[in-house]
């Protein structure tokens, strides 16, 4: 199993458990976790950005062009910004941190 922290916005913190090989977007849903996902996971929308912790960012895959793109129109980017429908976890990855953005803009309205 793959542990991951989410430190919500108001701070709290929550400890997940996935599957290798599963997204975090769908792993912090099912943590309770506030990200919308509107696309799905089809990287056409920025619903589901999330700030990794400096600590576990180099870890990752790089990001995409298409991602990077996305990451612009999300609200509160930072450098270690990502979308959580494009993160794969694997057991290299567990404990890794991630905080949910105090801001985050619904792709559906206006």
């Amino acid at each position: 199993m793959v542990d991951v922290l989410f430190v919500n916005t108001d701070g709290s913190r929550v400890t997940a458990q996935a599957e290798p090989g599963s997204r975090l977007l769908e792993v912090a849903q099912d943590a309770g976790m506030p990200l919308e996902g509107t696309c799905e996971g089809q990287m056409a929308c920025s619903t589901c950005h999330v700030i990794v912790s400096p600590d576990w960012f180099d870890r990752l895959e790089p990001a995409s062009d298409d991602e990077e793109d996305m990451l612009d129109l999300a609200a509160g980017v930072t450098r270690t910004s990502r979308l959580s429908c494009q993160i794969e976890l694997t057991d290299a990855l567990s404990g890794i941190a991630i905080r949910i953005p105090g801001v985050s803009r619904d792709m559906q309205i206006g």
